[in-house]
């Protein structure tokens, strides 16, 4: 639908409560999804009744569904760091503790990796390979 530096506006049913349409825009504009949902049922709420269903009702119609293979690109992305409560991202604790679990687990692969090129068995077979 809409595209703003290379992002396109969808729906996102998967993450979504009724037809994923808040989510979706919360994603777009960088949101938090439970905040566009608040702000959603208070216009609804407080007397924008017709305006808020008609343009919910528009956007299930002409909005298209998330693609999944966007969907396995967000969920493998980089760690994002929220600097406003509203946006999207996780908190600094949450996300250092992430990074430090992603190291963590780099550092067990790499000392794997370097015992098993620093042991007897690697050198015999790089030497039975080269026969």
């Amino acid at each position: 639908m809409g595209t703003t530096n290379g992002r396109t506006l969808y729906r996102n049913p998967k993450s979504g409560k009724i037809a994923g349409v808040c989510s979706g825009i919360a994603d777009y504009f960088n949101f938090e999804t439970w905040l566009v949902r608040v702000l959603a049922v208070s216009i609804f709420l407080l007397g924008g009744t017709g305006v808020v269903f008609v343009i919910y009702i528009a956007l299930w119609m002409i909005l298209d569904v998330k693609p999944q293979a966007l969907d396995y690109k967000e969920d493998h992305k980089d760690i994002e760091v929220k600097k406003k409560v509203w946006q999207a991202g996780e908190p600094a604790k949450r996300a250092l503790f992430d990074v430090s679990r992603q190291f963590n687990g780099l550092e067990a692969r790499l000392q794997r990796l370097e015992k098993h090129v620093t042991s007897d068995s690697f050198d015999l077979k790089r030497e039975i390979n080269s026969l």
